[in-house]
């Protein structure tokens, strides 16, 4: 033991450390997704497979080692939408991200139109559903709506969502400082926990939200009531500072001039607490 203990190298502690981080962040992945059903189904056949070898059931046993065999294929077929999303996730974190020069003034603007759009809309009780794309492409999802590549405007995303205009169903995309496209159809989402009180536009939100990093803002057409689906998650806001605040946060790609620097070490922390 001792002279296990005198081989242990600070690379050994590194690996560890690093085969931790990966096994705690595919665990953080597959919860409460069906991911979890399907790891307990292969460690279902896992058992089978040495059960038929213990008590020499061929038949089973060369059914269950053809499947084995092929067993990198079936991994990456039967979790590819989790492995889409981590991948996804990987590379939208702050340690690919670099800054951009000049783009604090643009989003600010952005935000104020988004945020006044919202509010007005809000107070009409008229249902809206805007996503504003950050590093993740969504163009094939703004593909299946109207093509309007129009510069980002309070009265023009108000006037998309009136009831007598033909798009206010759809969802409006919103990459950059402009508006991609106006009445696309968003994927609802799957997860089987959410309440039958959410309505379709709040699911449609969650089930981009879920597969992109994309921020998707929901005006309730019942309640009037505005959230934002990010991450996966709905974080229902409650007044117009409120919302604009938090898309600061989640807009932010560096500190304002008045800002302390981040240490080196933050960008790192972050991922880790994703």
């Amino acid at each position: 033991m001792w002279s296990a203990l005198r081989a242990f190298r600070i690379t050994d502690a590194i690996d560890i450390l690093l085969v931790a981080v990966v096994l705690y962040r595919v665990f953080v992945m597959f919860k409460e997704t069906r991911a979890i059903q399907m790891l307990l189904g292969l460690g279902g056949l896992m058992v089978a497979s040495f059960v038929a070898r213990r008590f020499d059931l061929f038949s089973t046993s060369y059914l269950l080692e053809n499947f084995w065999s092929f067993w990198v294929l079936a991994l990456v077929v039967l979790f590819q939408p989790e492995l889409r999303r981590a991948l996804a996730r990987l590379g939208q974190s702050r340690l690919f991200q670099g800054v951009t020069v000049g783009v604090r003034e643009q989003q600010g603007r952005l935000i104020d139109d988004v945020v006044k759009a919202a509010d007005a809309l809000a107070g009409k009780r008229i249902g809206a559903l805007l996503v504003l794309e950050r590093t993740t492409g969504l163009r094939n999802y703004a593909e299946l709506g109207v093509h309007l590549d129009a510069l980002v405007s309070s009265d023009l995303l108000e006037s998309l969502f009136l009831p007598y205009s033909p798009l206010h169903d759809g969802a409006v995309f919103i990459r950059g400082d402009r508006v991609a496209a106006a009445g696309c159809f968003l994927p609802l989402s799957r997860n089987t926990q959410l309440g039958r009180a959410m309505g379709t536009r709040h699911r449609a939100a969650l089930g981009l939200a879920e597969e992109t990093d994309a921020v998707v803002l929901v005006v309730s057409e019942e309640s009037g009531r505005i959230s934002l689906a990010v991450g996966g998650h709905m974080e229902t806001l409650l007044d117009r500072e409120a919302l604009r605040r938090r898309l600061g946060e989640l807009f932010s790609l560096g500190p304002a001039p008045d800002e302390p620097p981040v240490a080196w070490w933050m960008p790192a922390r972050d991922w880790l607490r994703k």
